[in-house]
């Protein structure tokens, strides 16, 4: 299962989708957002997308993964939108017979998302500031073009 979303994330629904009677381990991820980054203070995140291309990414990712390790089932989850302080953004779920290929397989796959994906996540501090982040690049492209942005 690979899904963005724009709603919560149903954390339970994604581990029970990778859980096998052939898997003695099944792990689940659940990226969130916190309060504090050092010193400044997140009020909410804002995520936004290449759709199309996220999902591609993801599925090479999940591709990758599985036969990198022994796992049984990957699923991952991204949220775009709104996201206040506490709650999920990300949630990555995999199963394979033994508990080491889980955790390295979701390891590997965090750090892959960050890097590879084109989600961009706008940190909104509570000093009322705005900034994009996404490795490599100060802004997302202008994902949402106006009638303006297209002449």
């Amino acid at each position: 299962m690979i899904k963005i979303v724009s709603e919560s994330i149903d954390e339970q629904a994604t581990l029970d989708s990778v859980k096998s009677n052939r898997s003695g381990a099944a792990l689940l991820f659940v990226g969130t957002t916190r309060q504090f980054t050092g010193s400044r203070e997140t009020e909410k995140l804002n995520y936004d997308c290449y759709q199309e291309m996220a999902m591609k990414v993801l599925s090479e990712l999940r591709q990758q993964a599985m036969q990198q390790w022994s796992l049984q089932a990957c699923s991952m989850v991204h949220r775009v939108g709104v996201v206040e302080v506490g709650q999920a953004s990300i949630a990555v779920a995999v199963s394979s017979p033994h508990r080491s290929d889980s955790f390295q397989a979701v390891t590997w796959l965090m750090d892959q998302i960050k890097q590879q994906v084109p989600i961009w996540k706008q940190e909104n501090w509570a000093d009322g500031t705005r900034e994009w982040i996404h490795p490599g690049l100060k802004q997302p492209p202008n994902l949402h073009p106006t009638s303006a942005d297209e002449a």
